[in-house]
């Protein structure tokens, strides 16, 4: 049977992966990251449930590494893809670990030494991490990886590891693989707004202006301040909170004038984990609209409501800072009323944005896009299937989707690709 490659290790590479795998094709997930898990593996719990996101995508995950038909290439890019339906040939370039993938067990001991701390993206910044890391606690493949360009190389970590599995930067390279595919499926998943193009927000200008990644981390029991909510310029405990909807969703201004579709309803789960862990803090949602357009999603809004959750419609204007406390001018456009809305903590949902690399692979295969850059089906009636024939479209790299659509959107890229394999009659 013929290899397909997914591109992104995200929930709809996963799932992806997984159909065909089961099918008895041979699949290699590209990732460009130390672990796969993609954006879902940021998040704390998942809306309308409010499950442990990571309860749902590590069995998924473990699974994925232990398959006889999948490889995991990891710290990995497709550069180039090339041939035809049924005959690609796809140029990976397999970026350096500094670790002996064989030998190396995940223990940490490593990482427990290290004295160099540096930005962590995993955590969007609000921690650090070491030159020598594992992305985090359930990491497929579970390996660390070493950052050469901030290791001072000063020896502790051979030293520690009792595998003798970290590697010099002379003794591991960077690889180019050419792997022959019938199929290739586009899972590159999103980026997130860059919230500093809202400037009257205060992003970074502001220390408790945070975005809504920063706040998953923030509330995640695995996060930073181990699940703690806390203002930024001080560290104490929130007493009101605001959540500004629709931050670089919807904005003829900036030519972004889709919805990112799962803002409000993130926005909801996040305020109602607030109100189960901090009865008494306000929290407040400053929305366009409403869009809770999916099963049990009206209800969701309605059990936020409840809790005490406050939605208020309206454009939030420039925030401001007074004494120690941010204040928002508001035009409630329900009732009319101007009201200055006071604050601890302003969290910006941010909406979706297509990936950069994903962009560049679309435009070297012909592959059209929208006028936002995310990729676009040949027919409404067939959205996994790219104008370029052997190739096809999962998950958000096709447009803003939640966790059970982007899930949806993979098994159904697998089934065209599957199609695609028996098509070659192997």
């Amino acid at each position: 049977m013929s290899n397909v490659v997914v591109i992104g290790g995200g929930v709809a590479g996963i799932q992806a992966a997984m159909d065909l795998a089961n099918h008895g094709v041979h699949v290699y997930i590209v990732e460009r990251e130390p672990s796969i898990g993609g954006h879902m593996a940021m998040l704390d719990k998942t809306f309308p449930t409010n499950d442990c996101s990571m309860c749902i995508l590590s069995p998924k995950m473990a699974e994925v590494s232990r398959h006889k038909n999948i490889t995991i290439l990891t710290l990995a890019e497709v550069e180039k893809i090339a041939g035809t339906a049924g005959n690609f040939t796809v140029t990976v370039t397999k970026y350096p670990r500094y670790v002996n993938e064989t030998d190396c067990t995940g223990c940490g001991e490593c990482v427990e030494v290290c004295p160099v701390e540096v930005y962590n993206k995993f955590d969007a910044g609000l921690g650090v991490r070491k030159a020598i890391y594992k992305p985090h606690a359930q990491a497929v493949p579970n390996l660390v990886v070493r950052d050469a360009f901030h290791c001072i190389d000063c020896g502790l970590c051979y030293d520690e590891c009792g595998k003798n599995a970290v590697l010099s930067v002379t003794e591991d390279k960077v690889q180019t693989l050419e792997i022959p595919a019938a199929s290739v499926i586009i899972a590159t998943g999103y980026t997130l707004f860059d919230a500093r193009n809202k400037s009257q927000f205060g992003y970074l200008r502001y220390a408790d202006v945070i975005t809504s990644l920063e706040f998953e981390r923030m509330i995640n029991a695995g996060g930073p301040t181990k699940g703690e909510l806390r203002r930024l310029s001080n560290g104490e405990t929130p007493k009101s909170v605001v959540f500004v909807q629709c931050v670089g969703s919807r904005d003829a201004a900036l030519k972004r004038n889709y919805c990112s579709c799962v803002c409000c309803m993130y926005a909801m789960k996040n305020a109602m984990l607030i109100k189960e862990h901090y009865p008494e803090c306000e929290v407040s949602i400053l929305y366009n609209d409403v869009r809770a357009y999916g099963k049990g999603y009206e209800e969701y809004f309605e059990r936020a409501k409840n809790m005490g959750v406050s939605f208020i419609r309206t454009f939030t204007g420039e925030v401001q800072k007074s004494k120690d406390r941010l204040v928002l001018p508001i035009e409630n456009t329900e009732t009319g009323e101007f009201v200055n809305l006071e604050a601890d903590l302003v969290v910006l949902s941010v909406g979706m944005s297509p990936e950069p690399d994903t962009v560049r692979l679309a435009e070297s295969l012909g592959i059209s896009m929208d006028e936002s850059r995310f990729l676009t089906a040949e027919d409404a009636y067939s959205p996994a299937v790219s104008k370029a024939p052997g190739i096809f479209i999962a998950g958000t790299a096709l447009a803003p989707k939640d966790i059970p659509d982007s899930v949806v959107s993979g098994g159904s890229a697998a089934a065209k690709a599957f199609l695609c394999v028996l098509e070659r009659g192997e």
